[in-house]
């Protein structure tokens, strides 16, 4: 087991600050660290390339330079948008990226540069994940509530992933000293309109969900019609919907 543990926002340390990650780390010593930190803005990458950047690429790159220094190994959360969506299968570890956007971009370059640094380092690639905060199903459920036309595409296939369902599979690999990258999503590849319809259900509500083609609902940045993942390296966590059914529950309880 990993032993006491401790967390930063990125107000106080970073990612960015290469000065500041580094005292952060020798300060604390630590035996693994979890890089959360991401630009995750799709479609405002778009216009803020040198942002995304800094914080999706040069972070992890800063990170994994300060574990290196003081021996620690880092794990780093990537996504599925390294892919394009080409595939009519789920991606592989093995499969050859090709980014679509700034955003898919900078986080694979972020993948690279970690990689050259030398640090023991587990890249653990994920999709569509939903949790606490600002996600997929609050969005939903908020437009729902408000009366908004609830308009999802169809054309585009992801494993919707529940992040406390990573965040156990991330601390199992880790604990197990596991390196070089991992795919690590739901059991199960569904589409964002059927996503958006089992939030509906999940909540007890009753509004449609209207589906539409991504021409139908254009945005600035590209997206991987096939954005699924599928591993080699591990197991598929629990399926999308049994985890989107503890997350309803959970989010009732804890509004």
């Amino acid at each position: 087991m990993l032993g006491p543990h401790s967390a930063v926002t990125h107000q106080a340390v970073s990612v960015t600050d290469r000065s500041a990650v580094e005292a952060f780390i020798a300060a604390g010593e630590p035996e693994v660290v979890f890089n959360c930190a991401a630009y995750n803005e799709v479609d405002r990458a778009e216009s803020e390339a040198q942002l995304a950047h800094a914080v999706n690429a040069e972070g992890p790159h800063n990170v994994a330079a300060a574990c290196r220094r003081h021996g620690a190994a880092l794990v780093h959360f990537s996504t599925n948008f390294v892919f394009d969506g080409s595939h009519d299968e789920p991606y592989i570890e093995a499969d050859e990226p090709a980014p679509l956007s700034v955003y898919a971009k900078s986080k694979l370059e972020g993948e690279r540069l970690a990689l050259q640094s030398g640090a023991h380092l587990l890249i653990v690639r994920t999709a569509a994940l939903f949790g606490r905060g600002v996600n997929f199903p609050t969005r939903i459920l908020a437009r729902a509530r408000s009366g908004e036309a609830l308009r999802v595409v169809s054309d585009q296939k992801v494993n919707p992933t529940y992040a406390k369902d990573l965040a156990a599979a991330a601390l199992e690999l880790a604990e197990a000293g596991v390196a070089g990258i991992v795919h690590a999503v739901a059991a199960g590849c569904t589409t964002w309109d059927d996503f958006a319809r089992a939030v509906v259900e999940e909540a007890g509500r009753t509004e449609p969900v209207e589906s539409v083609g991504s021409g139908d609902y254009p945005t600035a940045a590209r997206r991987p019609l096939n954005g699924c993942l599928a591993t080699t390296r591990y197991r598929p966590l629990r399926p999308w919907r049994e985890a989107l059914h503890e997350w309803a529950l959970e989010s009732r309880q804890n509004p």
